[in-house]
């Protein structure tokens, strides 16, 4: 079968998030999707099957666990769809309900997630240790736990101890804070030791809880976010009541085929 690497939310090769995609012949079990994303060891693999005209099955697993929802992967996915011959609207029955994707025009992908908000909470335990910084504000959504700092510098120059974040009860934590005067309205990073994934270079699930934090904060539905890891990447977003669009471009690295 086809399997592909693309790096999204990108528009220059080896910048962005790299995910595998694994276009599926039949079912395959839940071991062997695990044991194929642990071997190509990026962040997330894509396991897409077709089902019948533009709806498609998909699933994500980390090098170590199967996720819910994946942003990355799911624009990886559609990016191979549409350079195999597909176009317009796809849809993909996930664990997170089915999510669309669309060609946006100048090679954007659109992607329709649900937003994700986050409320305000107690900082866990260890949490302040694990990440180093000094949260402005607190708050936890249905997976992660939103951290805002002063400073897009301070996101910038985090330092977290991830043995030490890996014993937070979380799927993930989002570090952000406004933008600093490039392009972007607000910046972020994104922790997951927990899942397997110490830091994920862009990761649009945290946009679906960006999303409507920072359009809250900023009184605006369309905002650009730019994720400041080493990659770096950049995730429009537009917020559109309980649906936040995710905008990327993607670009193809490799593809092959897998044997086994």
């Amino acid at each position: 079968m086809r399997i592909f690497t693309v790096d999204s939310f990108t528009d220059q090769a080896f910048r962005g998030n790299p995910a595998a995609v694994c276009l599926l012949e039949a079912p395959a079990t839940d071991a062997w999707m695990q044991a194929v994303a642990a071997e190509m060891r990026h962040s997330e693999t894509a396991f897409v099957m077709g089902e019948e005209g533009s709806r498609h099955s998909l699933r994500w697993f980390t090098p170590a666990v199967e996720v819910a929802l994946c942003g990355h992967a799911t624009l990886a996915t559609a990016h191979v769809l549409y350079s195999l011959g597909a176009s317009g609207r796809l849809e993909f029955a996930t664990r997170s309900g089915v999510l669309t994707t669309d060609q946006a025009g100048d090679g954007l992908i659109a992607m329709d997630f649900p937003a994700k908000r986050a409320t305000a909470a107690e900082a866990p335990d260890g949490l302040v240790e694990a990440l180093g910084v000094k949260p402005v504000w607190v708050g936890r959504s249905q997976f992660d736990l939103l951290v805002e700092v002063e400073s897009a510098e301070a996101v910038r120059s985090a330092a977290p101890d991830f043995d030490r974040l890996a014993a937070v009860d979380t799927r993930g934590v989002i570090v952000t804070a406004p933008g600093d005067g490039t392009s972007a309205d607000f910046v972020s990073r994104f922790f997951a030791p927990r899942a397997g994934v110490p830091e994920d270079p862009v990761t649009g699930s945290a946009h679906c809880v960006l999303s409507p934090y920072w359009s809250d904060k900023l009184g605006r539905d369309r905002l650009v976010g730019e994720q400041v890891s080493e990659r770096g990447g950049t995730v429009r977003t537009t917020l559109r009541g309980d649906r936040v669009e995710l905008a990327g471009h993607a670009v193809t690295i490799w593809s092959g085929e897998l044997h086994i």
